[in-house]
């Protein structure tokens, strides 16, 4: 595993989202976008996103801890942020 600094996490993911599952976002990611309100995701695209951040960073994510943290403050949208959080924590 390499490891990444934030930007670098951030430019990559703002990269895989800007064009993710054919439909293209135009308008600028930054750690503020909400993945459902901005981004228009449904639940299954989260499981997509997941599996394609395993893919890119060619290295198994353990979801579960940071999704029951999520469920634990009943956070009903995730910011790309938080996401770049993880993914740090997790590279």
């Amino acid at each position: 595993m390499t490891s990444k600094t934030r930007p670098e996490i951030l430019s990559e993911l703002q990269e895989i989202l800007s064009d993710f599952q054919g439909q293209t976002y135009d308008a600028p990611i930054d750690e503020q976008t909400m993945f459902f309100q901005d981004l228009g995701f449904a639940s299954i695209d989260a499981v997509v996103l997941g599996e394609t951040l395993e893919e890119h960073f060619q290295t198994k994510l353990d979801f579960n801890p940071f999704l029951s943290e999520l469920a634990a403050k009943q956070v009903k949208d995730l910011q790309v942020g938080e996401l770049v959080d993880f993914l740090h924590r997790s590279l």
